[in-house]
C-alpha cells in the first residue's frame, strides 16, 4: 500500500463523510465542528490558530488524519506551557511558532491519531516530527489524546505530561435523587441545600435541544458566554458566527440549558453531546444568583444525562468543587517533542517533578470520594 502523507490548509478542503469516518461519532472532532470554527473566522485569520490537519491517503483515499494547527501563542490549550516558552525567551530563542494537534478551545479527551493502524499510527508521528523539523518550529504537542493515542506517542519516546480532570458517571440512575442518595450524607445535603437555595429566588430551568433553539436563544445565550470573559477582563475566543454555524450543521449533539427568573432568561450554559458523553463546555449569567452555576452547569447536566441515559458527562477543565458534586478525578495526558536538545532535557526533568506531585494531588482526590460507598455496577 502506497501512503501519501499532506499537511492541508484547512479543513474545508476535506471531504466531510471521508473525515468523519476517520473521526466516528465525537462531534467535538466531527466536520462540522471544525470547519465551523474556521468558516467563523473563531481560528485561521490572524488569530494564532492556523488550521494545518496533516493527512494519510492511500491510492487517492483518506485512510488516517490528525487535527493539527500551527499555533503563536498559548491561548486557548488547557496544558500550560508559557514557562517554556519565557525560558526560550530569555535564551535568545523562539518558541513559536510551533505545531499543535488539539481541538481548539476545548480540553477534552479524545483520538488525535484518526486510524487503528498501528503502523501508520507510527509513520503519522514520524510525519509529525518531520514537519517540525522541515518548518524549524520549536516544537510540536499533542493535547488531551485517548489512551490508543497516548499509546502510540509514548512508544515513540515523546514526553508525557500528565493531569487531573473530573468526570461524571451515570450508574444506571432512574432519577437525579437515586444519584443523590448514592452521595455520603454531607455531599447529599450540600446539593439539596445548594438547589434549594437556587429554587427559593425564583430560578426555574428547562432544557433546549439544538433543533428548538430559537434565534432568540442563540443570541441571549451568545451575550451570556461574552459576559463570563468580560468579567474575567478577557475576549471571547469564538465568534456569534461560530454558533450560527453549530446551530445549523450539529443541533443533533446540542443541549442548551436556560435559566429564567419570572419568565425572563437570567443565565445559559451550552453542551456538546453524543449516546454516550455530555460535554459541559460554555456559560455564562447576566445577573448573579447565588448557587445557579452549578446548579445550571452540573446538576441540571446530570439530570439531562439520566434522562437521556448518557454515561458519562466531562465537566471539562479544572475545578476541584466538582467532588462535592459527584464528580471524580481522571488523568488526562498531553504529549511534546521538543526539537532543542538542551531544551528536551531540561523539560524532560520538569514534566518528571510535574509527575510526582500530580500523583500525590490524584492520591489526595481519590481520598475525598463523594461517595458513601464503592458503588457497585
Amino acid at each position: 500500500m502506497h501512503l501519501v502523507f499532506e499537511i492541508s490548509d484547512n479543513i474545508q478542503q476535506i471531504n466531510a463523510n471521508d473525515w468523519n469516518a476517520l473521526a466516528g461519532d465525537m462531534p467535538l472532532l466531527s466536520h462540522a465542528f471544525l470547519s465551523a470554527l474556521e468558516t467563523s473566522k473563531s481560528v485561521g485569520h490572524d488569530t494564532g490558530w492556523q488550521p494545518s490537519p496533516l493527512l494519510v491517503r492511500a491510492n487517492g483515499q483518506l485512510v488516517g488524519a490528525m487535527p493539527l494547527y500551527i499555533k503563536s501563542h498559548s491561548y486557548g490549550e488547557y496544558v500550560f506551557d508559557w514557562t517554556w516558552a519565557d525560558a526560550y525567551a530569555r535564551n535568545g530563542l523562539n518558541y513559536y511558532p510551533k505545531l499543535l494537534s488539539a481541538i481548539p478551545f476545548t480540553p477534552i479527551t479524545s483520538p488525535r491519531l484518526l486510524i487503528s493502524d498501528t503502523k501508520i499510527q507510527a509513520l503519522m508521528i514520524d510525519a509529525l516530527t518531520e514537519t517540525m523539523l522541515q518548518h524549524q518550529l520549536s516544537s510540536a504537542h499533542v493535547l488531551f489524546p485517548d489512551e490508543f493515542s497516548a499509546a502510540a506517542f509514548k512508544q515513540a519516546g515523546w514526553l508525557q505530561r500528565t493531569g487531573v480532570q473530573f468526570r461524571w458517571e451515570n450508574r444506571n440512575y432512574a432519577t437525579f435523587q437515586d444519584f443523590l442518595i448514592s452521595l455520603s450524607h454531607d455531599k447529599r445535603k450540600k446539593v439539596r441545600q445548594e438547589r434549594n437555595k437556587v429554587a427559593a429566588s425564583g430560578i426555574t430551568c428547562k432544557h433546549i435541544k439544538g433543533a428548538d433553539i430559537t434565534e432568540a436563544q442563540w443570541d441571549f445565550f451568545y451575550a451570556c458566554y461574552c459576559n463570563t470573559y468580560y468579567e474575567h477582563r478577557s475576549t471571547p475566543y469564538l465568534t456569534r458566527e461560530f454558533f450560527n454555524e453549530i446551530g445549523k450543521s450539529m443541533p443533533q449533539n446540542i443541549v442548551l440549558m436556560v435559566a429564567e427568573m419570572g419568565n425572563q432568561p437570567v443565565a445559559s450554559a451550552l453542551n456538546i453531546y453524543n449516546n454516550s458523553t455530555l460535554y459541559g463546555r460554555y456559560w455564562g449569567a447576566m445577573q448573579f444568583v447565588s448557587g445557579l452555576h452549578f446548579e445550571l452547569c452540573y446538576y441540571q447536566a446530570q439530570i439531562f444525562c439520566i434522562a437521556e441515559k448518557i454515561h458519562y458527562f466531562e465537566g471539562g477543565a479544572q475545578g476541584e468543587h466538582k467532588l462535592a458534586r459527584g464528580f471524580e478525578p481522571r488523568p488526562t495526558y498531553s504529549y511534546h517533542k521538543i526539537a532543542n536538545a538542551d531544551f528536551a532535557s531540561a523539560i524532560a526533568d520538569f514534566v518528571a517533578k510535574e509527575a510526582k506531585n500530580i500523583a500525590v494531588y490524584t492520591s489526595e482526590l481519590e481520598e475525598r470520594t463523594p461517595f458513601k460507598h464503592t458503588p457497585i455496577d
